[in-house]
């Protein structure tokens, strides 16, 4: 397969609730948060490419898909995302006749520090990034809150600076490859982002620009 062009997708993800992607269960501390978020090495929260490029598939395969095995993706979902799990086994067919890969490349999405500062520079958050949010389960029977747990999040108004990379190869339809790439973005944006989204979590907004694509044919 030639590839052609290669499109960059830049935007951010402003988040309009509470955000919370899990962090590793290693860094809890006696006393600390029962659930903390992802952070970098320097103690600053991130989006993983991989969180986002999972939600927005399973948000287009809801979309698309009419099969009633969770496994079996539309091809379209696969040429774009790439093969998964089973995926490779029940597109064997597909792999002999023409190798199919991933046409996304999705960066890891960085807080915005310089407007996080300038949002939240008066404000009492629980660390420099992040708020706690107390949760509790409630007993059916007695109707008592039971269990109270602490909850890591990134506060809303926070800003994170994503990229996407677009591999265009000989033969795509790069139209429908871009038409479904927003659809995703619509479709996430009426959805949720990270952990615990039916209690109110992870609702956020995308702005984004669609760059001029690179050519390769004459490299």
């Amino acid at each position: 397969m030639k590839l052609e062009e290669k499109i960059r997708i830049t935007g951010t993800i402003t988040t309009i609730t509470g955000l919370h992607i899990g962090g590793s269960k290693n860094t809890m501390q006696i006393g600390g948060l029962d659930n903390t978020v992802i952070k970098t090495p320097n103690g600053v929260p991130y989006i993983p490419g991989s969180s986002l490029k999972g939600k927005m598939r399973s948000l287009l395969v809801k979309k698309i898909s009419d099969s009633k095995n969770e496994h079996d993706d539309p091809i379209e979902i696969q040429m774009l995302f790439g093969y998964q799990g089973r995926n490779r086994d029940e597109s064997k067919n597909i792999q002999e006749k023409e190798p199919q890969i991933s046409r996304l490349i999705f960066r890891d999405a960085y807080l915005n520090e310089t407007k996080f500062q300038e949002t939240f520079k008066e404000s009492s958050l629980a660390t420099d990034f992040t708020e706690e949010k107390y949760e509790n389960v409630i007993d059916r029977k007695s109707g008592k809150a039971q269990h109270p747990r602490q909850m890591e999040r990134v506060p809303s108004g926070a800003v994170f600076d994503f990229e996407i990379i677009m591999d265009i190869y000989e033969g795509d339809d790069k139209d429908e490859m871009l038409k479904m790439l927003e659809q995703a973005f619509a479709l996430l944006e009426d959805d949720y982002l990270g952990g615990s989204g039916t209690r109110g979590y992870g609702k956020v907004k995308i702005e984004y620009k669609i760059s001029e694509p690179k050519i390769y044919e004459n490299l």
